[in-house]
């Protein structure tokens, strides 16, 4: 989405690569930016490759990755930026989702820059798109199977190289939570914010209605008087209250 308005305001033309199983509302939304859309694949991953192949095969066009590329990661370290502006102390420790890992490096970049390197990132994951979780189980690049989980926007089978080099130097904990989990943070969220998310945003949630949070300092691996916990809210655009009840149901959730 941030690519389409983008192109729209620098009046390029943009062709996006989505998987078929993309809500029709977000397809939309980026034909309403002017964008090109394609459906191809059933994953982020088969969309990817096919983007890649559509810039080999048209002179002048140019791909722009969702997640790894520097220029992404640059633009993820302004959200520290603005913490170091907005906060009295430095934060107890930082929750945000991970797909492919751009946030995460941008994130974990932004906190060495203003020598906070101390503060601890707890990756979280869905179950069935959980690339970070099994590659740092074995220390090294893993490629999931398959994509399971319904947070589609965390469902890369790969991580970026450049991650697993950054959470060699900086302490993450990777948790996971199900699917249904990250579904009902979300409908906490709207509860308690009055802003609807989707399940890739609810897996970030779910480490404070979850008690994830509380776990690992009963761990020992967070402080006991914790600093501000700050929780990295973003993901909107693959949602509505028709594709929560869709959800809902196909989760076995009660509506």
């Amino acid at each position: 989405m941030a690519t389409a308005y983008s192109a729209r305001k620098l009046g390029v033309p943009a062709t996006i690569v989505v998987p078929s199983v993309t809500p029709s509302g977000t397809v939309q939304n980026l034909n309403d930016e002017g964008a090109d859309v394609i459906i191809h694949g059933k994953s982020l991953n088969e969309s990817i490759e096919y983007g890649k192949q559509l810039v080999s095969d048209n002179s002048g066009w140019v791909f722009i990755s969702p997640f790894d590329d520097p220029l992404i990661w640059e633009g993820h370290t302004s959200l520290v930026k603005e913490l170091e502006s907005q906060l009295d102390e430095k934060p107890g420790v930082v929750v945000l989702s991970v797909g492919g890992g751009g946030l995460l490096n941008g994130v974990i970049e932004g906190l060495h820059r203003a020598e906070w390197k101390d503060v601890p990132i707890i990756a979280m994951e869905t179950v069935g798109a959980h690339s970070l979780n099994e590659a740092m189980k074995v220390g090294q690049l893993v490629t999931l199977p398959d994509i399971t989980s319904v947070a589609i926007t965390l469902g890369l089978k790969q991580v970026s190289s450049q991650t697993m080099k950054l959470v060699g130097e900086h302490t993450v904990y990777s948790e996971l939570v199900t699917d249904q989990e990250a579904v009902w943070a979300l409908e906490r969220f709207i509860d308690d914010e009055k802003i609807l998310v989707e399940p890739a945003c609810g897996a970030a949630l779910a480490a404070i209605y979850c008690n994830i949070i509380s776990r690992l300092q009963k761990e020992h691996k967070l402080a006991q008087k914790l600093g501000p916990v700050v929780v990295v809210v973003c993901g909107g655009n693959n949602i509505s209250i028709k594709e929560l009840k869709r959800l809902k149901k196909q989760l076995g959730l009660t509506c």
